[in-house]
């Protein structure tokens, strides 16, 4: 990283990490957030609808899939990063209700202060551990109503172990709508050992349950990402056709135990 592709940095009180933004040097107005030395998020500014990174592209098709086409959702977002996902549901749905649950309680002000949201965003941040957020009655008035609640959850390339378990899927499953769907975005090794632990936790919890990602990744098992879509709705398998379309390309969109 060169100084003039730094635009800001801050430590992070709770996490003792370094906070960087960067522009991205091959895509004007585009920039990465970097945290603790992992790339984290990439937002487009000039087009927040324009989704870079193949497990955020794959999200963004389903969230193309939540209700009639452009209308607002109801949409929580379990870790922040650069609220690359808040952006875009805000452009392609305008007016949805939106909450974020970060750690970190100064990421969400850092990141906002460097690259404002869209215009007209309504987005409410609740600081603290998932966990104890979903748990302590911080999003009660959510309860059954979410369209959509989306679990991206790191510390450096893992996920805590808590934030994986039957336990913590039932509180953020609880926030749903009959139709509602859970998306989980799993960063794993070869073999996907990250991949059956997260599955094991959901199976309890969720009927329906749909893998996105790259052929080396869903079937494979190699590194990587990959998108788990779940919900207690057998509609979420209607979209398969839809989701297999919308790519990105070339990918598997198959449910769990097909």
């Amino acid at each position: 990283m060169t100084a003039d592709e730094t635009v800001a940095r801050r430590r992070l009180r709770e996490t003792g990490e370094e906070a960087v933004i960067r522009r991205d040097p091959l895509m004007p107005g585009a920039f990465e957030l970097v945290v603790g030395g992992s790339p984290q998020s990439h937002v487009d500014l000039g087009d927040p609808g324009a989704l870079f990174h193949d497990y955020v592209r794959r999200i963004g098709a389903v969230i193309e899939r939540l209700r009639m086409p452009g209308e607002p959702v109801t949409a929580v977002h379990l870790g922040a990063g650069a609220l690359t996902l808040p952006r875009y549901v805000q452009v392609t749905r305008p007016d949805s209700e939106q909450h974020v649950v970060e750690l970190a309680e100064e990421l969400v002000p850092f990141v906002t202060g460097t690259l404002p949201l869209p215009a007209g965003t309504r987005l409410t941040t609740h600081p603290g551990d998932a966990a104890r957020v979903l748990n302590g009655g911080d999003l009660a008035g959510l309860a059954h109503s979410a369209d959509l609640v989306i679990a991206d959850l790191y510390q450096g390339t893992t996920t805590p172990a808590h934030l994986r378990t039957t336990g913590f899927y039932r509180a953020a499953s609880a926030l749903l709508a009959p139709d509602g769907v859970l998306v989980v975005n799993v960063a794993d090794d070869d073999g996907a050992p990250a991949l059956r632990a997260h599955l094991e936790a959901l199976e309890p919890v969720l009927t329906h349950v749909v893998l996105s990602g790259p052929a080396s990744v869903v079937t494979e098992a190699r590194a990587g990402n990959v998108v788990v879509v779940a919900s207690a709705s057998p509609a979420l398998l209607g979209w398969l056709p839809a989701l297999r379309a919308a790519g990105p390309h070339p990918g598997v969109v198959d449910p769990v135990g097909a």
